[in-house]
């Protein structure tokens, strides 16, 4: 969550009663699917859109508007220089995913859309730029009616700034034709509090056509902070066409133990398909995981296969993978309160509160990620070393392999792994989307510095 919504929330907080309980009407922009265009979501395979290579990348962007941008954007910026040992090819063109949410979807997004071209004028087109221009931003008696009417802005302002600025009508449907990286942007469904992925899975289940979403719609949902934004509204049409669900939303409902996770999300899914829920309310994405892992964990974790969302050819080829959340969150307020009795009082307390949960949510996903990569690197490893020789050689083995030679490697950077002096100043940036060219050089350079001085990067470019 942008730090600077927080006296806003806090003031709306304690001043609710006060105001009326009109509300603001946000009407959905999704359209309803048909059996073609449902089968079209899905696209072509995916495992047509994947390189063989030996080496991947997976990039999780966090939250925190325009400091997690740029800090993203200097992660990638520095994948950029680095060449790949014994290749040509930078560490970049290895990337295969990439999972953001809020302003750490900005620059996804941007990434998916334009590839390595886009990393030439993110920094003028966006992060140098005011996003926050028409909007309200500001503590008043009319804003404060607008946050109890349903939000201060509603939410056709910023994705409209989006789409003139960086996106230029783009939807999923041309996103998804351009093929690597896959791209995930996540949202929080806060009547489910779960993630709600923008994807084939979600969109079918809703029988809506992805292929016609606006990018800069899904984008605005992933960083829609509350009050300071209406909920971005998804329409649900259950009557329009009978699209099963996929076969393991249901297997995921017979099993107890399933990942707390995925269970949410299949059973909002069922929700969804059964007209249970007509009208889908998005906020923020960072209410339900700041570090914007569910897209990838969630694909991963929903596969019937043991190589998904990996195809079998790049499985059996793969040996060394980078799994890596670049964390632009900073630690919550020191104020004075904590060397007093009193407090915290009005918005400090409601900012406490939002800080403790998005703390706590973070440290939980990182880890439920992590042993979900453990657990995939050693799936993988059985079904390799289950191949017949006929598989090997249709999967592409060449004469040495090993059907063991593989190792993931899971990190997370972020501002604390720099000296002390430089971490605090850059925990300092607000979380707006408009910031000073200093704070912005400031950040980027500090995405780049980190990933260098990363042991988990430096231990995977050493094994290349």
């Amino acid at each position: 969550m942008m730090r600077w919504a927080r006296p806003l929330v806090g003031v709306a907080f304690v001043s609710g009663v006060l105001l009326g309980c009109a509300s603001i009407q946000n009407a959905p922009v999704n359209l309803p699917g048909t059996p073609p265009n449902l089968a079209n979501n899905l696209g072509p395979a995916f495992e047509e859109n994947t390189s063989a290579d030996e080496t991947i990348i997976g990039l999780s962007f966090s939250g925190g508007g325009t400091r997690a941008a740029a800090y993203a954007f200097g992660v990638l910026s520095e994948l950029e220089r680095i060449p790949v040992r014994g290749a040509q090819q930078p560490m970049i063109d290895r990337v295969e995913f990439i999972s953001g949410v809020s302003g750490g979807s900005v620059t996804a997004a941007y990434y998916g859309l334009k590839k390595r071209a886009g990393l030439a004028d993110f920094r003028e087109k966006f992060l140098l730029r005011n996003a926050e221009e028409g909007l309200q931003t500001s503590v008043s008696l009319a804003t404060l009616s607008r946050a109890f009417a349903g939000g201060i802005n509603d939410s056709t302002g910023f994705p409209r700034w989006l789409d003139a600025n960086l996106f230029h009508g783009a939807t999923f449907g041309e996103f998804r034709a351009i093929g690597k990286p896959r791209v995930w942007i996540n949202a929080s469904d806060i009547y489910n509090r779960t993630p709600f992925v923008f994807g084939a899975v979600t969109f079918n289940a809703i029988c809506s056509d992805l292929s016609q979403y606006p990018l800069s719609n899904a984008v605005a949902a992933s960083a829609a902070v509350p009050v300071v934004f209406a909920p971005v509204v998804i329409q649900s049409f259950p009557t329009k066409c009978d699209q099963p669900l996929p076969a393991w939303v249901a297997r995921v409902q017979r099993d107890r133990n399933a990942s707390p996770m995925l269970a949410s999300f299949a059973s909002a899914l069922t929700k969804y398909h059964d007209g249970a829920v007509p009208f889908i309310k998005l906020l923020d994405g960072g209410l339900v995981d700041n570090f914007g892992l569910s897209g990838f964990t969630i694909s991963r974790l929903s596969s019937d296969t043991p190589y998904g969302p990996l195809s079998p050819k790049q499985a059996v080829k793969l040996r060394r993978a980078l799994f890596l959340v670049a964390d632009a969150s900073a630690p919550g307020p020191s104020p004075e309160w904590i060397n007093t009795i009193e407090g915290p009082r009005g918005s400090d307390l409601v900012g406490a509160a939002v800080d403790t949960t998005l703390g706590s949510s973070v440290a939980t996903s990182f880890t439920a990620f992590n042993s979900t990569m453990n657990d995939w690197q050693a799936a993988l490893i059985r079904w390799r070393c289950g191949l017949s020789a006929a598989d090997r050689a249709r999967y592409g083995a060449g004469p040495n392999w090993s059907c063991r030679d593989i190792r993931f490697f899971v990190g997370r950077v972020g501002f604390n792994q720099l000296d002390p002096v430089r971490a605090d100043r850059l925990s300092k940036v607000p979380t707006r989307f408009s910031l000073p060219q200093e704070q912005v050089d400031d950040v980027i350079e500090a995405g780049r510095d980190t990933l260098r001085g990363s042991p988990v990067f430096k231990a995977f470019a050493g094994s290349l």
